[in-house]
């Protein structure tokens, strides 16, 4: 008899110890009742609790959590329709409120998130609405973490997964998109045949500049050259007069001019006398031919006087 009660009171101790010995995992939190009333919350590790007082109410995971919100129709400002989804992270940072706060946190944050989204948008255009996601995330993250304070939830981001349009509005936007990609290369084609006609004319204004630069030059050196030309013939000259001058002033040299002026005179009346088609006219004083000698031999002395 003895035995059995010590067996009974043994399997009643045990039984006292396993319900008193509560191992919480890490990144856990367990909130406990004691009598029906909300007593603290069991940190990660080894716990224990007054058995049939004491009891484990509920259980939070403190992990970041990915929420998938459900799609849903949103109209924009230019009331377009637009079927969105996203998804939504959060994390419950106090226990006692994500038990007492909301009978559902995760029921609460889902259709808070819906709304904020449908109010978003409602503010947007439909183009401001595929530019401006990362503005959009931002405000539906604000509104929903206002209010999710008070259910011991932090909401740390939210991300739009799709934007989907009416395909009537979708058809509409690749034609526009398409006809921006047609306007952009014809304005591309336009620009390549402007720089290309730039290029040309530039080209023939530096080939016209070229030229006139090497017809200058040309006309420069062929002056320069005749006018070399020129005066080296103006020295001969001058050389040859002053080598007759000085002949002149020899002994003899006046008869020699002399000479030289009457075998001159007599060669053209000769060369006048051959040609067939000239009619010669003799004078009739010879001595004229004479008297012409001696007045070229008049211009030879003057000039040759210093």
């Amino acid at each position: 008899m003895k035995m059995e009660i010590a067996l009974v009171i043994l399997v009643i101790a045990v039984i006292f110890i396993i319900r008193s010995m509560k191992v919480v995992p890490q990144q856990n939190a367990w909130v406990v009742e004691r009598l029906g009333k909300y007593h603290g919350s069991l940190t990660p590790g080894l716990n224990f609790l007054i058995p049939f007082i004491d009891r484990v109410a509920y259980k939070h995971s403190l992990k970041e959590i990915p929420l998938d919100v459900p799609s849903q129709v949103c109209i924009t400002r230019d009331n377009t329709q637009l079927q969105v989804d996203g998804i939504l992270y959060f994390q419950v940072t106090d226990p006692m409120r994500a038990s007492y706060g909301s009978s559902n946190y995760i029921v609460a944050v889902t259709q808070l998130a819906q709304t904020s989204l449908r109010s978003v948008i409602g503010k947007l255009e439909l183009d401001k609405t595929f530019e401006e996601r990362d503005i959009i995330n931002a405000q539906v993250v604000a509104a929903i973490d206002e209010a999710a304070l008070n259910w011991g939830v932090k909401v740390l981001r939210y991300e739009i997964k799709d934007l989907t349009p009416p395909k009537e509005i979708l058809h509409a936007m690749q034609s526009q998109i398409t006809a921006e990609r047609e306007k952009r290369a014809l304005i591309a084609a336009s620009e390549g045949r402007r720089q290309e006609q730039i290029n040309i004319a530039t080209g023939e204004r530096e080939a016209f500049i070229a030229r006139s630069e090497g017809e200058k030059l040309a006309a420069i050196n062929n002056a320069q050259g005749e006018a070399s030309a020129i005066t080296a013939v103006a020295e001969a000259n001058a050389r040859a007069i002053e080598v007759v001058a000085a002949a002149i002033r020899q002994p003899g040299g006046e008869m020699a001019v002399q000479l030289k002026v009457a075998e001159k005179a007599v060669e053209a009346y000769s060369r006048v006398a051959a040609d067939s088609t000239t009619t010669l006219i003799v004078p009739s004083n010879m001595t004229e031919v004479s008297a012409l000698v001696a007045s070229a031999m008049k211009m030879v002395q003057s000039t040759s006087k210093p």
